[in-house]
């Protein structure tokens, strides 16, 4: 399954569960998340949506790392079967 096709999915899971997946784009900050979750009740996570098999770059792990440190939540998903675990989880945070 293509990058693209999980990034739909992501999009259209969050917005079933009453939020936005919107696309996180930061000019002149290269390596942040795909996207940013928004849910009910102020949830909020940034998710980097990768290809099956496909990893992080290094910058990307370090932007991760950074936002982390603000407390904020980073999830990475490579497969559409982990949207629900991980919509789970920014929900009961």
């Amino acid at each position: 399954m293509r990058e693209k096709i999980i990034e739909q999915k992501l999009a259209a899971a969050v917005k079933q569960a009453g939020g936005m997946a919107l696309k996180f784009v930061s000019p002149g900050f290269d390596g942040m998340p795909d996207r940013l979750v928004l849910l009910p009740d102020g949830r909020i996570a940034f998710v980097e949506v990768k290809a099956p098999g496909k990893k992080p770059c290094s910058l990307q792990l370090a932007r991760h790392r950074l936002l982390q440190k603000l407390g904020l939540q980073v999830y990475v998903i490579d497969s559409a079967d982990q949207i629900g675990g991980m919509l789970d989880a920014i929900q009961a945070s």
